[in-house]
């Protein structure tokens, strides 16, 4: 296997024409091999969890929707396609609007998670015709963040908290109209149309994935309406998980009904898809690069900080 060891060893054996460390050339050639075993497409879609500009690691439209339409073009589009996913989430809206690009232009997608593809990353494994994880591989419950602004600056709240805190201080003041000083505060931070906001994005995050859920990977079963729209209540269930945060493993996911493959059941697939992620995760920690789209010719968009021509094609010349 390219352990997270061996591949960082690879790269510090290549170097570029100009003698620098080529953090480009091993990642490509795995990316590359991959795509020649599976006989299908393939892309990359990974951003760095902890970047400080949430553009940096959030699935949003813009420039993420560029990204894609810049590795996508040239594909062949009879092929089926591999993504391979791994992100803290970001906008329902943005990772919506990237599913409907991708199902429109190939006749199969196979989404592939090598660690993490959480919230909105979580809700694109969904519209896939099958999900390959590894026994460290995880997605996360969909529930909406909401943006609260508070004196001390916006914070993210889990949209189902924040309708149970509202209830809860109703309750409360009905009984206890004193404690109106306790609660004001929290009131205060509830800009108008807020709850109709949560309950509005809760159901949008659902309704989207039940209807891929229908639609491609559970489009040949009995009842596949009923059993896609119990697994999206199951993913957007905030009392059930807690914390938006919180890992959901593949056999958990399997339990609920979802097409997940072992990512062990193919050791060559294995080798090639850690190497590709090994390889990104060695190019995010020791470049600016916070976010990076790919395909397995070479064809690459690269958000990085700091940098003023951010965000960067690589369009590697033609043999």
């Amino acid at each position: 296997m390219g352990t997270w060891g061996e591949i960082l060893n690879e790269i510090n054996q290549t170097r570029t024409p100009e003698g620098a460390t080529d953090f480009d050339s091993t990642r490509r050639r795995y990316l590359k091999a991959l795509s020649q075993y599976t006989g299908n497409n393939t892309i990359v879609y990974e951003s760095a969890s902890s970047a400080p500009d949430p553009d940096d690691r959030y699935i949003s439209h813009d420039p993420d929707m560029g990204a894609f339409m810049e590795v996508v073009h040239g594909l062949p589009t009879e092929k089926g396609l591999d993504l391979i996913l791994n992100s803290p989430g970001g906008s329902a809206e943005a990772a919506e609007a990237i599913i409907k690009y991708l199902r429109g232009r190939f006749p199969k997608l196979r989404v592939i998670v090598p660690v993490a593809a959480m919230s909105a990353a979580s809700m694109m494994t969904m519209a896939a015709d099958e999900i390959i994880m590894g026994a460290h591989s995880q997605l996360g419950p969909i529930d909406p963040q909401i943006t609260i602004y508070t004196t001390e600056g916006p914070r993210f709240a889990p949209a189902a908290a924040i309708i149970q805190q509202f209830e809860e201080a109703r309750a409360d003041l009905r009984e206890n109209p004193s404690h109106i000083t306790a609660w004001l505060p929290m009131l205060q931070s509830y800009q108008p149309a807020l709850l109709k906001i949560c309950k509005d994005s809760a159901n949008l995050s659902k309704s989207i994935v039940a209807d891929w859920l229908e639609k491609y990977m559970l489009s040949n079963s009995d009842n596949a309406k009923e059993r896609a729209e119990r697994i999206a209540e199951f993913l957007g269930d905030y009392d059930r998980f807690k914390s938006h945060s919180r890992g959901i493993d593949r056999s958990q996911l399997r339990d609920i009904g979802l097409n997940i493959r072992d990512l062990e059941d193919d050791d060559k697939l294995q080798d090639l898809v850690l190497s590709v992620h090994h390889s990104i995760s060695h190019l995010i920690d020791k470049t600016p690069t916070t976010k990076i789209v790919e395909n397995h010719l070479g064809k690459a968009w690269m958000r990085m900080t700091g940098v003023v021509q951010s965000p960067i094609f690589q369009i590697p010349p033609t043999n």
